[in-house]
């Protein structure tokens, strides 16, 4: 061997037998799974969430619970421009009751325990109370302008959104004592609202300011303010209504004809899902799969799916004007108003066809359904859960 070669042989070898005798390197313990986050607990006193994937799952076809037993069929429809609370036998589709309040009324709200159903009107700032036992009204009280009544899922607290004041007004249901006056200053137009699964967090639109109000229900404060991509304010912000699972608020704007899709803790705003012009009412399906989107300048019913946002199909009411209403009790039947047409249509939930279009009376806005199954009110025209 070369001298010259010989000591970098050696060289080598050496190194070689340094790194068979050194220790093997620990090894890399693998990363620890983050930790699911915890679960927020519900508002206290209100009735659990029985099924985290379908929130509304006690509000099925039929399960009607027994503070409505005694309940009769009806619908109720206030009327905006006329002052008046028309019922009408959905059975027959006869009108059997016109009853005129005075003021503009807006929308008939089941209480929280469905064991009242109130007429709003905002011009007048009273609430009519209904027995929907006989299908009477009883006598008014005052209420700080109540364009739209909800209740907070605990039944603490009735809140009159009070859209010509820029305030949310919390009262005892019971006496009505004003418990907290809310001022939103920045939320004009406040109108329509729907709450987390967990019952802490209310999502109030405003109309006219083309943006959201999260609401800290347990504190009747404000949490934030949330801005539509597109700030529309003249016809912004209209029904919202919360996804099935929770994921997801769902948002009509009207001028943006469809919706916005909010994330479900109220944060931000995903995406956008186009439906009609004029988008408005937001109702659910009894088995909650479906959501129908009232496209109140196109005169059509949007059918998304309730989970996804997906465009199931679109129904056309021929010159209409679909607005606010619900579901009946079985799940066969969308009732609506149609604002603009003086008139109520029904349709078929399995083909979308009009049953009957109702003649009524001027400027029919919140129409409820009633009976609805369900163990509690959220309030508006009848959301239950």
């Amino acid at each position: 061997m070369s001298p010259i070669v010989r000591p970098v042989v050696v060289a080598a070898l050496l190194a070689l037998v340094a790194a068979c005798a050194a220790p093997a390197p620990a090894p890399v313990p693998a990363p620890l799974p983050s930790p699911a986050p915890a679960a927020v607990p519900s508002l206290p006193g209100m009735p659990p969430v029985t099924d985290p994937h379908n929130v509304y799952a006690a509000a099925g076809a039929g399960a009607l619970a027994p503070a409505v037993a005694g309940a009769k069929p009806l619908v109720y429809v206030p009327h905006t421009k006329s002052g008046e609370v028309w019922t009408i036998d959905p059975a027959t589709f006869a009108v059997v009751g016109k009853y005129q309040l005075g003021g503009e009324l807006q929308h008939v709200v089941p209480s929280w325990d469905m064991s009242t159903l109130y007429a709003s009107d905002d011009t007048g700032d009273k609430l009519t109370p209904f027995d929907p036992r006989t299908g009477l009204p009883g006598k008014s009280f005052p209420v700080v302008d109540p364009y739209n009544m909800y209740f907070t899922p605990d039944g603490r607290s009735a809140i009159s959104v009070a859209e010509r004041k820029k305030q949310l007004v919390f009262y005892d249901p019971h006496t009505w004592a004003v418990q907290t006056t809310l001022n939103t200053p920045d939320c004009a137009g406040i109108d329509h609202a729907d709450f987390t699964p967990d019952g802490r967090t209310a999502v109030f639109t405003c109309e006219f300011a083309g943006r959201v109000a999260v609401v800290d229900v347990a504190t009747h404060t404000l949490l934030r303010m949330i801005d539509m991509p597109t700030r529309n304010t003249r016809m912004g912000p209209q029904d919202i209504k919360l996804a099935p699972d929770g994921s997801v608020f769902y948002i009509a704007d009207s001028d943006q004809n469809g919706l916005w899709v909010l994330d479900g803790a109220a944060t931000k705003v995903l995406r956008e899902i186009p439906t009609g012009h004029g988008a408005h009412g937001l109702y659910l399906s009894r088995d909650a799969t479906k959501l129908y989107v009232t496209n109140r300048h196109a005169g059509t019913v949007s059918v998304l799916d309730a989970y996804t946002g997906a465009l199931v199909t679109t129904w056309t009411i021929p010159g209409g004007s679909p607005d606010m209403g619900n579901v009946t009790a079985d799940g066969t039947q969308l009732w609506l108003s149609g604002r603009y047409d003086r008139a109520v249509y029904v349709l078929s939930t399995a083909d979308g066809h009009l049953i009957t279009q109702i003649p009524v009376g001027n400027g029919p806005h919140g129409l409820c359904v009633w009976p609805q199954p369900g163990r509690y009110s959220l309030g508006h025209t009848g959301i239950t859960r």
